[in-house]
């Protein structure tokens, strides 16, 4: 399984650009999965369902199913959050995992830069990041070392992930 991280400073377009990369290697014929990190308590429950009050009542886990989809709810009731490397072995095989965030966990990975952010990025500091997709080529010309992509390109940042990965 291929494991590439995306990463960037807050609205940055993180999210667009996995979905695009998403959208695009599935019509390549690839099977995608993603991680995505929340830095804050985040529920895909709503209350008064029933999977919510099976969680309320103390259940560690709630797996809901239905002929669509199927989705597992793990608490962990004052366990530490798990790591990177805990949650990729719970996903099913796949060609391409995409992680959105854990930017310290993941070992390759792209920053996505927006100059409209008006933020240092974060390859000035973290020379672990190999590339940036990024609509202002030129703010990276001191790092030579780093690769640069059009951010709107998606097909070079897939052939990019994709060779790297």
């Amino acid at each position: 399984m291929k494991v590439f991280g995306i990463v960037g400073r807050k609205n940055s377009g993180k999210t667009h650009l996995v979905t695009r990369l998403v959208r695009l290697a599935s019509r390549r014929g690839l099977r995608v999965s993603t991680i995505k990190h929340a830095h804050h308590s985040f529920d895909i429950d709503r209350p008064g369902k029933d999977s919510h009050l099976h969680r309320e009542a103390g259940a560690q886990e709630v797996l809901v199913a239905s002929a669509e989809r199927w989705a597992l709810m793990h608490e962990h009731r004052g366990a530490p959050e798990p790591s990177l490397v805990e949650l990729l072995v719970k996903l099913a095989p796949c060609d391409l995992v995409l992680v959105e965030g854990f930017k310290r966990e993941v070992n390759l990975r792209l920053e996505v830069y927006r100059a409209s952010c008006g933020q240092v990025p974060l390859a000035f500091e973290d020379h672990g990041i190999l590339a940036v997709a990024t609509d202002e080529l030129t703010t990276f010309a001191a790092r030579s070392d780093l690769s640069c992509l059009p951010l709107d390109d998606d097909e070079a940042v897939l052939d990019y992930v994709l060779a790297r990965a």
